[in-house]
């Protein structure tokens, strides 16, 4: 019988953070969940139970990445700049588990019949895949012809998304367009069960969040209707993000993204959080995203085109890792941005944390808090820092 097949794991000696800090333990896999987390599980020798030894490591949530290209995306250097779909193996090495795909810039070439494809096809591969409907577009070009259907209908749809403001290449809609989206989206949430977030690209253009400050202010739609990505790209852009957070606004900021301030100075995601923390932003406003996939445009002061770089889901783990390396920030702190608060926000209650009950997805770090192992669903993708090829581990 395959190891992966065995419906019974056993996790020996972790050090656990899930996210919070619960000490060393023992956790059972039972199929798709969590069974029991307890010091010492002892299991007969009569039941068939694949063991992982965990000393000496910590075992943490599986990674939620809430923006992937995962059909590819561009090509805002025209069709020869079109970055490829994502693969399997590109998503479990960065001991992602779940993953939230989106069209971007071109709702055309990429369609929301392809990206809820896409998903189910990641989810037959073992790992969780949601989607939003829309693209940078306005009006959103949704599967069914209406958020409200796409919402209540399509289970794979979670939320809108990404809707483009503050930036040259959005369709320049108004603040009413953006309001009756948001309010689509919350009903269709409300009346399916899911969380009906409109997930919003940010620009570097003048306006900055004013169209969400807005919203808020004039409507009864709720703050955290919204999370804005990318909110790292200028120091504009970022100082009023972080405002908008202390009044209990949502930011997502970028990994792919090396640069947020317009100077020459570059700052990664672990600094930029560093520096939210330490201007009281609450961590639970706060959330991280790969744009995996994504392609990475480069314009000049005109707007005209100049380069293209391609997003990298590692980027997810990488700024987790850095964050608690380079910025001291606690390992309990800092895995809320790519694991608790996303599940959160997302309204995925089974995961984003290690409980009796939730999803069996989890990852194995080493002392360094380099990935070991990575564990979705149950299954073992990752073993000893490789990906794991289905029927390649026999007993």
């Amino acid at each position: 019988m395959s190891k992966r097949n065995k419906m019974l794991k056993l996790i020996k000696g972790a050090e656990i953070y899930g996210p919070e800090r619960l000490g060393k333990k023992d956790v059972l896999i039972t199929a798709e969940k969590i069974g029991c987390i307890q010091d010492g599980i002892d299991i007969g020798k009569s039941v068939e139970i694949e063991m992982i030894d965990a000393e000496g490591k910590f075992l943490v949530p599986g990674f939620i990445d809430s923006h992937v290209h995962i059909l590819g995306g561009g090509g805002e250097g025209s069709y020869k700049t079109r970055t490829p779909e994502i693969t399997l193996t590109d998503i479990t090495l960065a001991g992602v588990t779940t993953v939230i795909g989106c069209l971007g810039t071109d709702g055309v070439t990429r369609t929301m019949s392809n990206l809820i494809a896409k998903a189910r096809g990641l989810q037959e591969e073992g790992i969780t895949c949601y989607v939003y409907t829309g693209s940078y577009q306005v009006p959103v070009r949704t599967l069914t012809g209406s958020i409200l259907e796409d919402m209540i209908l399509i289970d794979k749809i979670i939320g809108v998304g990404e809707i483009a403001l503050s930036d040259h290449r959005s369709s320049q809609p108004t603040v009413e367009e953006v309001a009756k989206i948001a309010a689509a989206a919350r009903v269709g949430g409300m009346l399916s069960g899911k969380a009906g977030i409109v997930n919003v690209h940010m620009g570097d253009g003048e306006r900055k969040l004013s169209f969400l400050e807005k919203i808020v202010s004039d409507t009864e739609i709720p703050i955290t209707q919204f999370i804005p990505t990318h909110i790292g790209k200028n120091a504009g852009l970022f100082a009023n993000a972080m405002e908008y957070a202390k009044k209990g606004g949502l930011v997502d900021l970028t990994t792919s993204t090396p640069k947020w301030f317009s100077e020459n100075k570059e700052a990664k995601c672990c600094q930029a959080l560093k520096v939210m923390l330490d201007n009281g932003v609450p961590v639970e406003n706060i959330s991280f995203s790969s744009d995996g996939q994504g392609s990475l445009p480069q314009f000049d002061e005109k707007g005209q085109y100049i380069g293209l770089g391609v997003g990298r889901i590692k980027t997810l783990y990488e700024s987790f890792r850095d964050a608690v390396r380079n910025e001291n920030i606690a390992i309990e702190v800092a895995l809320k941005v790519v694991t608790s608060n996303p599940a959160r926000n997302l309204k995925l209650d089974d995961k984003g944390g290690i409980g009796v009950g939730k999803d069996a997805d989890m990852v194995l770090l080493d002392k360094d808090l380099e990935i070991d192992t990575v564990i979705a669903k149950g299954q073992i993708m990752v073993r000893d820092k490789q990906a794991v090829v289905k029927g390649t581990f026999e007993d």
